[in-house]
């Protein structure tokens, strides 16, 4: 029986493995590892790059992406002030019903859902010549490879090599699976100008949007890290409290 569960366990890892590697297979290019301030178990979310992140989807990706997990309330979680998050939020108008329920509009709150560009679906799709631009709240926790992946798709635009079949409307992007997106390069030099004067490259607007859409995708990672590192130290001072204990307990049997 244990053989038998064993082996099941072995063919599982083995199964997901493949799975894994077929996976990365299709998506063709390796991913370029970037050097994220939050990874690793003691790494923390940059405030300043967050800030600046918020400005390129704001200014660039919202035109077309939603971040419907995100309430202008979350923006004071990233580093801005509540006075700053009201601010965003009442440049935006959002739809309710006035007391008789009847259709109005009124000015954003920072209990209200960050504002799609779109009231629907189909409305997104009409825009879009039929593509339908995915929400980004979890897009770093959807797609392999997390803010790398972001970074690269947004980096990876270049001109087809010789050969390569465009289909008509699509775009050459070395990282996207198949390498043919429908998204147009959404950044190009100097398209945000940053509050805190960084010099906006494209690579540059691409990292700090892809650190913001991980904070979206994981607001509670610092915290997460922090009580992890706490429960270890708990761990290690219990296991050396319990290893005093025993040989105390059997000092005299010796």
């Amino acid at each position: 029986m244990k053989t038998t569960i064993f082996a099941a366990l072995v063919a599982g890892a083995l199964s997901i493995t493949a799975a894994q590697q077929a996976v990365a297979s299709e998506a063709g290019v390796a991913l370029p590892k970037v050097d994220w301030s939050f990874n690793g178990p003691l790494g923390s979310f940059d405030r300043a790059q967050l800030k600046r992140g918020w400005q390129v989807f704001k200014q660039v990706c919202s035109a077309c992406h939603s971040v419907h997990q995100l309430y202008y309330r979350n923006l004071v979680d990233m580093g801005l002030s509540e006075a700053e998050a009201k601010e965003i939020a009442a440049g935006d108008e959002v739809d309710t019903l006035d007391d008789n329920g009847e259709p109005t509009t009124r000015p954003a709150q920072l209990s209200d859902r960050i504002k799609p560009p779109h009231p629907n679906d189909k409305a997104s799709r009409a825009a879009n010549n039929g593509a339908l631009p995915p929400d980004l709240s979890l897009i770093t926790k959807a797609r392999a490879g997390g803010a790398d992946y972001v970074h690269a798709i947004l980096t990876g635009y270049k001109e087809p090599p010789a050969g390569f079949q465009l289909q008509e409307g699509m775009n050459y992007n070395e990282y996207f699976a198949g390498h043919q997106i429908a998204m147009p390069a959404p950044l190009s030099e100097g398209a945000v100008e940053f509050e805190d004067g960084t010099n906006a490259t494209v690579d540059q607007m691409s990292r700090d949007v892809a650190a913001f859409l991980t904070w979206s995708s994981e607001p509670e990672l610092e915290d997460r890290k922090r009580m992890g590192i706490k429960i270890l130290a708990f761990l290690l001072v219990f296991t050396a409290l319990t290893l005093a204990l025993k040989r105390k307990i059997w000092s005299g049997v010796h």
